[in-house]
């Protein structure tokens, strides 16, 4: 059994941040944060535009969730 995971957290600069992925592997958080489209910066995706028009700016980042026994 794996102890521990990662979970990729959208924060929004106006305030809030919300669980998008758990249950990942270091190195598919990485991945997944490492994607121009995971950030209001340099997304140039519609869906991410449009994200960014509606919340402002906002970016993903990944926190390690160690399970306790």
């Amino acid at each position: 059994m794996n102890d521990c995971g990662y979970t990729v957290v959208r924060f929004y600069q106006r305030g809030g941040k919300r669980a998008i992925r758990r249950g990942l592997t270091l190195e598919q958080a990485q991945a997944h944060c490492e994607d121009p489209e995971t950030c209001s910066s340099t997304c140039t995706r519609a869906r991410g535009i449009a994200r960014t028009r509606r919340v402002g700016p906002w970016f993903d980042g990944y926190r390690e969730d160690r399970r306790v026994r």
